[in-house]
């Protein structure tokens, strides 16, 4: 067996129990084309626990360790997230308060839940709990300056995992950069995808662990 396939078998294994743990134990987050439909995460879990899943097949399924914080049901689970825009299915994940907050004191709610096919790299509550108290406070009081910010963190086209690699042009006007792969993707450098490939209606969402701040 060549390294090629022993690396590919490994990843599709390791993944594979990765998402059986998600199964067992129980961030909205956290995935272009809908990679993954409105099926229930109970069978998507089902699915990529299969000990002979190929990478190909596992790369479907939300991938991370804040995965596991998703609840199995409800409007919070993936199979419910994936039936709502996507502001929506952030406000039913506790995780992602700040950012919702956020969202609606720049007044982009519907605006995020009309665009259609759309990547939104979503900060937790930790992310933000990063700027110092004074600077977020300034930034959430300047309309303008938050809505650059929340739009940098938007693209207008729909990404899988396979299309993250690479720079991408934002709803801000400037471009974001990912590297890595699947379980190890950084967005410009730092902010770490801790949940991704989430799906919503409207939507692929990437939680990440640092808010993206624009260059320009």
């Amino acid at each position: 067996m060549s390294l090629t396939s022993i690396r590919r078998s490994s990843l599709a294994t390791v993944v594979a129990i990765s998402a059986l743990a998600l199964g067992l134990s129980a961030c909205s987050s956290s995935g272009g084309g809908k990679a993954m439909d409105n099926a229930s995460a109970s069978a998507a879990v089902s699915q990529a626990a299969s000990s002979a899943a190929p990478v190909e097949q596992v790369a479907d399924q939300p991938f991370g360790a804040a995965c596991a914080a998703v609840p199995k049901d409800g409007a919070g689970s993936f199979a419910g997230m994936a039936k709502d825009p996507v502001a929506t299915a952030a406000s039913h994940n506790p995780a992602l308060s700040t950012l919702v907050a956020a969202v609606k004191q720049a007044g982009l709610v519907d605006a995020l839940n009309s665009a259609q096919n759309i990547t939104v790299f979503a900060p937790t509550n930790d992310a933000f709990a990063k700027i110092p108290k004074a600077t977020l406070d300034a930034v959430l009081a300047d309309k303008e300056k938050l809505t650059k910010i929340l739009t940098y963190h938007v693209t207008p086209n729909r990404m899988a995992p396979a299309a993250l690699p690479g720079s991408h042009k934002t709803l801000e006007g400037s471009e974001v950069t990912v590297n890595g792969s699947v379980e190890d993707f950084t967005a410009n450098g730092s902010a770490k995808v801790v949940c991704g490939n989430v799906q919503t209606a409207n939507a692929t969402v990437y939680i990440v662990d640092t808010v993206l701040m624009p260059t320009s």
